[in-house]
Order: structure tokens, then sequence, then C-alpha cells
């Protein structure tokens, strides 16, 4: 049987968002099912979260920038901790142990692909925001960006619509 060492890595990106977190618990339901243990999941479960730097936060636009940052990083920290401790215990609820949170600083775009590169993954997961055209090209999308530069395979989570 496979050691840990020796199963492919999957990325899991989270940020502070319902969208993110659908995926991961979409993820852990269809790959780390209520049949599989640790040594018979079919990857090694990486979580990784993206806490943006709070210079790119505020911006630093006028007088006093430099004032808030201390407050503002001390916020990202804390959303952070949430996420990472949020995605513990979904994972701990659906019974996935052997798994690895990661909360590393910068934009989303790049601690994703940087993760895939330093831990080898053979698969990344995102999930959707749903945003329309608009939206997606003045905010710029962190899963189409991952979809083109990323070194491996790259699921994208949506969550269903309601239907009303």
């Amino acid at each position: 049987m496979a050691t840990a060492e020796e199963k492919p890595v999957m990325v899991v990106g989270l940020d502070d968002s319902q969208h993110s977190f659908y995926a991961l618990e979409w993820t852990l339901d269809h790959f780390f099912g209520p049949s599989s243990n640790s040594l018979a999941a079919p990857f090694k479960l990486l979580i990784v979260h993206a806490k943006p730097t709070a210079t790119s936060a505020i911006g630093l636009a006028g007088p006093g920038g430099a004032d808030v940052l201390p407050y503002v990083e001390a916020d990202l920290r804390k959303i952070s901790s949430r996420v990472a401790e949020k995605a513990k215990q979904i994972c701990s609820a659906k019974s996935v142990n052997d798994v690895v949170v990661e909360v590393m600083e910068g934009d989303a775009r790049n601690v994703l692909c940087d993760a895939v590169e330093k831990h080898h993954a053979s698969m990344l997961v995102v999930g959707s925001h749903g945003y329309g055209v608009l939206k997606r090209t003045v905010l710029g999308s962190v899963s189409d960006y991952c979809a083109h530069h990323a070194h491996c395979s790259v699921m994208i989570v949506k969550r269903p619509k309601v239907k009303a």
C-alpha cells in the first residue's frame, strides 16, 4: 500500500467565502468520502489560504494610510486564523484527519500556483464565486488564472444555483 509521501498531492484553495468552503466540502465528499480512511484516501490533502498583505488590502491611497496598517494586518491575521480553523473543523467533521493547512501571504493567484509547484501537486481545487463577465474582468478571476497557469489539473467547483 502507498504511503502518504507516495500519494499525489491535492491542493484546495480557500478564502473566506461560502464558495470556497463549499468547494472544500464537495472535495471531501467526493474524494475523501466516508468509506475512505487516511490510508485509502487517493490524495495527500493540502489546504492553502492566501492572506493578502495589509498594503494590498488598503492600497495606501491617502495620508494616514500607514497608521492603519497594523490594524488591517491584525484583522487579516484573524480572518486567516478563522479560515484555517473552519477548514480543520470541516475536515474533522468528515473524518478527514490527515490534512495540512497552510496560510501563505500574497495574492491568491500566485500563492496557489506557487503551492502547486512547491508540493508537486497533481490537482488544484478552487471554488467559483460565479461572477459575471464584467465583475470577473474588473476583479480578476483566481480560478481562471490558476486554470491557465498552474502546472497541474485544476478543478473549479461551483455551487449549484438555488431555484426560487
